[in-house]
């Protein structure tokens, strides 16, 4: 892909209470948002360009086993001012799509944001890490650590 680029759910529980007079809620003592980490390899199947600055690529996420995960789908866009893309993510994996934004200034390692999402994924936050295993940039080693 030029340029490079490349899950349970955890609610915050909370107590009910009832006292003499009427109910009130409390935070549960262990009330805490998980953290969770998917890692795949995102395989480029498709790639097309728009324009000289803005393209999009179609990718299948497998585990180390070579099985399937989901789908991404990028839309990347380059700025020639600043010499950096800007990569709108878009992870389609059971429960729901997964969204972030990364951007890459020429290192070996792409970073950026996990900015929401769907189904299991709604209220995301978090990180993403991508790092190409290939010269081709066909492959790509992929981190996401979120809470949701």
């Amino acid at each position: 892909m030029k340029p490079r680029a490349r899950t349970s759910i955890a609610a915050i529980a909370t107590a009910a209470a009832v006292g003499g007079t009427g109910a009130f809620l409390l935070p549960a003592a262990s009330a805490r948002t998980a953290i969770n980490t998917l890692t795949f390899t995102s395989v480029q199947q498709s790639t097309v360009n728009f324009s000289r600055m803005v393209g999009a690529a179609q990718d299948k996420d497998v585990d180390e086993a070579g099985k399937v995960l989901g789908y991404d789908v990028l839309r990347f866009s380059f700025d020639p001012a600043t010499n950096t893309a800007s990569i709108g993510v878009t992870v389609d994996l059971k429960g729901g799509f997964l969204y972030g934004v990364m951007h890459e200034s020429g290192g070996p390692v792409i970073r950026g944001k996990v900015t929401g999402g769907t189904g299991a994924f709604t209220g995301a936050s978090g990180t993403i890490t991508a790092k190409s295993l290939n010269q081709n940039d066909t492959k790509t080693a992929v981190t996401i650590t979120y809470r949701s």
